[in-house]
């Protein structure tokens, strides 16, 4: 169910402020991650304002037809959708200009998150997303200002991934990131992230007796929307990518993911087709390594409603993620995978998140991360089984069927939301 299709629903409770930096129909995965906790707030008699940026993650500029405004409102029956300008930059290593940008997207956010329903009207509660880490605080004013608690959801542990991936290194700039994280989980009534390894860390950065404000409530998919499908899709035709095994790589090509994996296993099976299948920051650096590498190929984000298809286009996928990060994200692509039924192998540090998922659910093989022969070795491992890879495809669906669906996430942050209201 989609935010839209929710308008005709009498909505019983709330009001609810949601400040996030994407929302549908943006393509950034943690816009669809809020978007569908909205969905499932609504349905559970919440009215909600949802503030948000203009769409702009697939380019890093305003798409067109959002142009034009600095701020555009939409009335909905549950509530409604205000987009501000998000002040968006393509240049990741310009950290000034990018804080510049977060802290001006994150003031005009807060200024429309006291206007929405009513200037300062109070409100049941205020959910504040991060990244960016800056929108703590504007959520914090938000909640004050409005008489509400406030919900701090974390979906990347900041400045934590950006310092072990070296994006970060000024030490000033670090003093000042880790300083705003401290005081935005001490502002929070509530933190929410998404495993034992994120609480684990955010709890250690607060005070003993505040630690018990820190909640996991895991990410989820929509396994109506994603669900298996033939391997011969229109979108493995319209590449030219042909019949043989396809290794995808789906998502963000930054400098957190360990792609040059990819690039290695490549080398070492060029019988087989990689798919490296998204953009970023670190994907000009990767094309120009792959150079007379004509077994890969590169793709540009592919519309959200054909997300499903172009899962299925893979036979098998990879979640690399560098040393370290494991334990400060959780690549949400990998439910969506499983969703789809296909095997993963994920070179993502031991004990955290993803190894422990793909474990319980039989569905695919860890290795260590930056681990090239052990990452190359369970590729094989998998292209020489296709009815293990069926097999395990199988069992990562029926995992997320019983363990990641939007209504059980819905229904843990409505059971917060009346802690918060009733404590």
């Amino acid at each position: 169910m989609t935010s839209t299709s929710l308008n005709g629903l009498a909505a019983t409770r709330g009001p609810i402020v949601v400040l996030c930096p994407h929302f549908q129909p943006d393509t950034a995965p943690t816009g669809t991650v809020m978007t569908r906790i909205v969905d499932e707030l609504v349905v559970l008699g919440h009215t909600v304002h949802v503030v948000t940026a203009l769409p702009w993650y697939r380019g890093h500029a305003i798409e067109p037809g959002w142009t034009g405004s600095w701020v555009r409102v939409e009335q909905t029956r549950w509530g409604s959708i205000t987009r501000v300008h998000p002040f968006p930059g393509d240049d990741k290593t310009n950290l000034v200009r990018r804080a510049a940008g977060f802290l001006a997207y994150s003031m005009l956010a807060g200024v429309q998150a006291l206007r929405v329903g009513g200037w300062f009207r109070k409100s049941d509660a205020v959910i504040a997303m991060s990244p960016p880490l800056t929108l703590g605080l504007t959520g914090w004013i938000v909640a004050k200002m409005r008489r509400s608690s406030l919900v701090f959801n974390i979906q990347d542990v900041f400045p934590d991934a950006a310092v072990d991936t070296g994006a970060i290194s000024n030490p000033t700039v670090i003093r000042l990131a880790r300083w705003l994280e401290r005081i935005s989980y001490r502002a929070a009534d509530a933190v929410t992230v998404l495993s034992d390894d994120l609480r684990d860390n955010v709890a250690a950065k607060v005070a003993a007796g505040r630690r018990e404000r820190v909640h996991v409530i895991p990410n989820f998919v929509d396994t109506e929307a994603i669900a298996p499908a033939d391997r011969s899709t229109a979108y493995r035709a319209e590449l030219g990518l042909g019949d043989g095994p396809v290794v995808l790589y789906a998502g963000n090509v930054g400098f957190s993911q360990s792609l040059d994996l990819v690039l290695a296993a490549a080398h070492a099976l060029p019988e087989v087709t990689f798919l490296i299948n998204g953009d970023g920051a670190a994907r000009p650096t990767l094309e120009s390594a792959a150079a007379g590498l004509d077994n890969v190929h590169f793709a540009g984000y592919i519309e959200a409603e054909r997300l499903g298809e172009l899962l299925a286009t893979g036979d098998i996928h990879v979640v690399p993620l560098k040393a370290g990060l494991g334990r400060v994200s959780v690549p949400s692509k990998t439910y969506s995978i499983l969703a789809a039924a296909r095997p993963v192998v994920a070179a993502i540090d031991a004990d955290t998140a993803v190894p422990r998922m793909l474990e319980a659910a039989g569905a695919g093989l860890s290795v260590p991360p930056d681990d090239s022969v052990g990452f190359i070795a369970a590729l094989r491992i998998l292209l020489e089984d296709p009815e293990r890879c069926t097999q395990m495809g199988a069992d990562g669906r029926r995992w997320v069927e019983l363990h990641a669906s939007p209504a059980a996430v819905g229904v843990a942050y409505d059971q917060l939301l009346d802690q918060l209201r009733t404590g």
